[in-house]
């Protein structure tokens, strides 16, 4: 297998043993959210905008309105970087300078491309919808001709992206080891609450979706 090349603008400077850059890692931390933020400059000013997004093999795709100035901006082939984080637990240390926390992070840098395929914009919308509920697709009602033109897709390779992750336990100094300070992890999770029915629904049951969700936690 080809050896993938890591570039100056993804490699990991600060504690570069966190990096990774292995294809596989990165994709299972983009695989366990469905929010990202985009940061891009656009009239001489930054920004960053948090959204929702679906991966496909080595493709990120977003959507949103076809009026929506970042999309219409990243359509023009801007320059981007797209981040998404896991935060795993707060690490409590017997000082507060080495308190720290556990987490996954990745971070992608490129371009976007329109979707013009109508095939392809579906099957990107079915991706997105899927990573965020999965098996909901098949329970609503479709998007329409309407609401189609009325949305844009957009794709991202992942082509410049590495991941850094922390785990274990707090790194004290020798010197603090003895102090009667508790210390260690408190692991974090993410989680949903009971469903709530609304109004102007007749059905009781829960969908397959939600109940698959909340079995997985």
């Amino acid at each position: 297998m080809k050896k993938r090349q890591v570039s100056d603008r993804i490699r990991v400077k600060r504690i570069p043993e966190r990096g990774i850059y292995g294809r596989e890692d990165i994709n299972k931390i983009f695989d366990e959210t469905f929010l990202c933020h985009i940061s891009f400059v656009m009239d001489g000013q930054p920004f960053i905008i948090p959204t929702a997004f679906g991966r496909k093999e080595d493709v990120i795709y977003i959507h949103g309105s076809s009026k929506s100035r970042m999309l219409l901006h990243l359509e023009s082939g801007a320059d981007l970087a797209l981040a998404v984080t896991h935060v795993d637990g707060l690490v409590l240390a017997k000082s507060l300078f080495h308190h720290s926390m556990n987490y996954r992070s990745v971070v992608l840098y490129g371009k976007a491309c329109l979707v013009t395929d109508k095939n392809e914009k579906m099957e990107a919308l079915k991706i997105i919808s899927e990573q965020i509920l999965k098996g909901r697709w098949n329970e609503a009602r479709l998007p329409n001709e309407i609401e189609l033109k009325a949305t844009t897709v957009l794709k991202i390779q992942i082509d410049e992206a590495s991941a850094k992750v922390r785990t274990g336990p707090p790194g004290d100094d020798k010197k603090d080891l003895d102090l009667e300070v508790w210390s260690g992890i408190l692991p974090m999770y993410v989680g949903f609450g009971e469903p709530i029915k609304d109004s102007s629904s007749s059905i009781d049951e829960l969908p397959q979706s939600i109940l698959k969700k909340m079995d997985n936690g």
